[in-house]
C-alpha cells in the first residue's frame, strides 16, 4: 500500500512492488484503492485545502505553449492555484545542476524532495510533468517526505502518488476546479 511517508532512506519498496497499479480509464487511485475520479478529486482538493503550504508543480507539458491544450491547462492551473490558495513552483528544466543545487536560489526543483523539505510543503500536485521524471520524483518524495502527493497525468497516472488522476486534459481540470470550489465551501474557507 502506498502510505504517506517518510518511508525510509530508500524508495524501495516502490508502490508497484506492493501490487499497487495505475487505475483503469475513467477511474483514479486513492492510495492503493481504485475509486471514481470525483471521489479522488474531492480528496485531492481536501488535502490541498487543509495541509500546510500547498503547491502546484507544473511541468514543461503545460509551461510551454506548444499546443492549444497546453495553453488552456496553463490558464486553468493559475485558476486552480487561486481556488486552493496554493503556490506554483514551475518545473521547466529537469537537467541536474551538479555539483551542488542551492534550493534557496534555484527556481526549478530538479530534486523536488529538496524543494518540499526546504519549503515545508505538505501537499502538492504534479501536472504536466513528463512521466519518466514524475515516476522517479514521486518515489523519492514518498520515500523521504511526508508530503501528500497528487499526480494529474495526461496519460496513465503514477502509482507512487497518494492520489493519481489519469487522462487529465483541460475538461478534467475544469471539473477539478469546480469540485475544489465545492470542497472549499464545505470546509468554510
Amino acid at each position: 500500500m502506498a502510505k504517506l511517508g517518510p518511508m525510509g532512506f530508500s524508495p524501495y519498496p516502490a508502490a508497484v512492488k506492493e501490487f499497487v497499479l495505475n487505475p483503469p480509464p475513467g477511474k483514479a487511485l486513492l492510495f492503493d484503492e481504485i475509486v471514481d475520479e470525483e471521489i479522488a478529486m474531492k480528496e485531492a482538493a481536501k488535502a490541498m485545502l487543509t495541509r500546510e503550504n500547498p503547491t502546484i508543480f507544473p511541468g514543461p507539458q503545460v509551461l510551454y505553449a506548444w499546443s492549444e491544450d497546453a495553453k488552456k491547462k496553463a490558464k486553468l492551473i493559475k485558476e486552480l492555484a487561486n481556488v486552493l490558495g496554493a503556490k506554483i513552483i514551475p518545473m521547466y528544466d529537469y537537467r541536474p545542476k551538479y555539483p551542488k543545487i542551492n534550493p534557496e536560489v534555484e527556481i526549478n526543483p530538479n530534486h523536488p524532495n529538496l524543494t518540499i523539505w526546504h519549503n515545508n510543503i505538505k501537499a502538492c500536485i504534479f501536472i504536466g510533468v513528463h512521466c519518466h521524471y514524475a515516476n522517479v520524483a514521486l518515489k523519492i518524495i514518498r520515500a523521504e517526505t511526508d508530503c501528500f502527493t497528487i499526480a494529474m497525468c495526461s496519460m496513465e497516472g503514477h502509482e507512487d502518488a497518494m492520489i493519481t488522476l489519469r487522462d487529465q486534459h483541460p475538461e478534467e481540470l475544469e471539473k477539478f476546479i469546480e469540485i475544489a470550489k465545492q470542497v472549499r465551501a464545505e470546509l468554510g474557507k
